[in-house]
């Protein structure tokens, strides 16, 4: 799942990057943030989850 920061015409504010990544942090049990800098400017936030099954019964 790859979340994209679009911005017209101009670079999306701080508060709103730090709020996604904040959500995804908070949302997430095991897995990683990736996150694209292209010209010193956030462009995508990518989430890659994992799900894991206790299969100890």
């Amino acid at each position: 799942m790859a979340l994209k920061l679009e911005s017209s015409q101009s670079e999306p504010r701080l508060s709103e990057v730090a709020t996604q990544i904040a959500d995804i942090l908070q949302e997430i049990r095991f897995g990683s943030i990736e996150i694209t800098i292209h010209e010193g400017k956030v462009v995508q936030i990518e989430r890659k989850e994992k799900l894991r099954f206790d299969n100890k019964k």
